[in-house]
């Protein structure tokens, strides 16, 4: 556990007794005095080895200074709290930008430059995310690839696992051949797994979907929306992350999921490796397939990304 200040007052809280050794005495209250659980502990297991008769009194420190972190502790989260119900709407925002390369197989075949940003505002109950992607690449005055996809996702946390979510998209890819689809969903999400190494969570709702064919065609449908999203913290510079996506359309009726005209799978995996504490460096391989693509498109996309990425 990290070290917390709790102020000069730590340095000697408690009134030394003749039975415990002042040097023994100097040796906790400097340990104590950094205000790091971890140093206090094993200062204080090595004074009762060494001067087990003093034991009662040895322990009687320890609880003054745990005493005194579990306050520090409170008053800390306290004053987070309220500063984060009094931010206003463009405070404690976040996010990181990505620029670098990308390799594309599918209806189109060639290497071009990515960038992507991403932005989010973590709340008590409120989280917002703002995503947006460019994929571009263009030779001997044609443009083989025009990708483009934005995002907005907030979602409100409705017990400790449970949350729910909306989220309206838009994305273009006339050589998938469209030039705008739409979507928006609703619905409710699990976070399975939260711990400091492994996060895991689900989601899944109605959707609705809007698409606007190169051909001047449109059309729009009903659809259902399940995600996931998965991250491994590998080492401290390592991490795995996996999102997948999936909507399944149908003609209209909630019942006919199974008679589906459409469905699109978006798979993305990533490996990101950091550099230093604002940079790091990602590898990733994205898998895009639709069922039944625009005449003349083929069904299943990929693209690998090798990108920075800079934290702010």
């Amino acid at each position: 556990m990290g070290a917390i200040a709790l102020g000069c007052t730590l340095a000697a809280p408690f009134p030394a007794r003749a039975a415990l050794p002042e040097p023994v005495r100097a040796m906790i209250d400097a340990a104590i005095a950094t205000g790091d659980e971890t140093t206090v502990r094993t200062v204080v297991d090595l004074a009762k080895q060494t001067n087990p008769d003093d034991t009662a009194e040895i322990d009687a420190i320890l609880t003054g200074f745990e005493t005194q972190l579990a306050e520090a502790k409170a008053a800390e989260a306290a004053a987070k709290e309220e500063a984060i119900r009094t931010a206003s709407l463009f405070e404690n925002w976040s996010g990181k930008g990505e620029f670098g390369a990308f390799r594309a197989t599918g209806n189109s075949s060639n290497t071009g430059i990515t960038a992507g940003l991403t932005v989010n505002r973590q709340g008590i109950d409120w989280r917002h995310n703002l995503t947006g992607r460019v994929d571009y690449q263009r030779a001997n005055g044609v443009t083989t690839r025009e990708q483009f996809l934005a995002r907005y996702e907030p979602n409100v946390k409705i017990s400790e696992r449970f949350y729910a979510y909306a989220l309206a998209q838009y994305e273009r890819d006339r050589f998938q051949g469209f030039s705008g689809r739409y979507a928006i969903s609703g619905g409710l999400g699990y976070q399975a797994l939260k711990r400091d190494d492994i996060q895991l969570s689900v989601k899944a709702g109605p959707a609705y979907r809007v698409t606007e064919f190169v051909d001047g065609r449109s059309e729009s449908r009903i659809a259902g929306l399940i995600g996931v999203d998965f991250d491994w913290n590998i080492t401290d510079r390592l991490k795995l992350t996996q999102d997948t996506n999936a909507v399944a359309e149908t003609g209209g009726s909630a019942v006919a999921i199974i008679d589906s005209r459409n469905t699109s799978l978006d798979f993305v995996t990533g490996l990101n490796a950091t550099i230093s504490s604002k940079l790091s460096a990602r590898f990733s391989y994205q898998i895009e397939y639709d069922s039944n693509p625009p005449p003349g498109a083929v069904q299943t996309d990929t693209l690998s990304r090798v990108t920075l990425i800079y934290d702010f």
